[in-house]
């Protein structure tokens, strides 16, 4: 009667164990997927790529979630529709991409590189850019509410329908973007933020008080109805 009982409990589990991995198929997989090649709709969701030269390569639709790529070359690379969800991209470099759509949310990027990337329509709320640096990048339509943004350089950035509500832009630098559109500032922090020069008649979201705590000069565009502050916080060799 025991003897049998046993059984029963064994055959029971050895069912559960089996949907279990048929339910999870990544997990049993996930050391071939983690050597495999770079190309289109790659998976290394959780794997570790530190200090590699991948450049030149195509990772389009690919599965990048919680990949560690800190301090990896990916210069020149096709990431149109990847998905880097909570992936760690620390001083990597991506310069020249293309990231069309690609999801970069919650990413741990401090001083990534994203010269010259075209990610128009991507998506980068609520992730980790310290001094990331967007020279040149296409960002327009680009997410990046509740971002960390302090002391991100957006020269020469284009920067038409760019969502920075609840962003943290501390020390940013827009001085050379491209303000075309309405751009978001919704509950933004602005701190000691580079606006010198810059159009932000069509943005929206901006109160006085984010205006007053940001550097800007005479060529500063406001919005209707905000006042130029009688002094901005910033001098030239701030």
């Amino acid at each position: 009667m025991l003897g049998r009982s046993v059984g029963f409990y064994l055959v029971v589990l050895t069912m559960m164990m089996g949907a279990l991995q048929w339910a999870s198929p990544r997990a049993a997989n996930a050391a071939s997927d983690c050597r495999a090649s770079p190309g289109p709709k790659v998976d290394w969701q959780g794997c570790g790529k530190k200090n590699l030269m991948l450049s030149n390569n195509d990772f389009s639709g690919g599965n990048l979630r919680d990949v560690d790529l800190s301090f990896t070359d990916l210069r020149d690379s096709n990431f149109n529709g990847t998905d880097f969800t909570k992936a760690k991209l620390i001083r990597a470099w991506l310069a020249g991409s293309k990231a069309q759509r690609a999801d970069f949310e919650k990413i741990e990027a401090y001083r990534v590189g994203f010269q010259d990337v075209d990610a128009t329509g991507a998506f980068f709320s609520s992730a980790e850019l310290e001094r990331a640096n967007f020279t040149g990048a296409r960002l327009a339509g680009a997410d990046f509410s509740k971002a960390e943004l302090s002391r991100a350089v957006f020269d020469k950035a284009e920067m038409t329908g760019v969502n920075f509500s609840s962003a943290n832009l501390a020390r940013a630098d827009f001085t050379k973007a491209k303000f075309a559109g309405g751009i978001n500032f919704t509950d933004a922090f602005l701190s000691l933020t580079r606006l010198e020069g810059v159009d932000l008649s069509m943005s929206t979201g901006l109160d006085q008080h984010q205006l007053n705590i940001a550097c800007g000069d005479a060529q500063t565009k406001l919005p209707k109805g905000m006042t130029m502050p009688l002094s901005w916080p910033c001098g030239e060799t701030d």
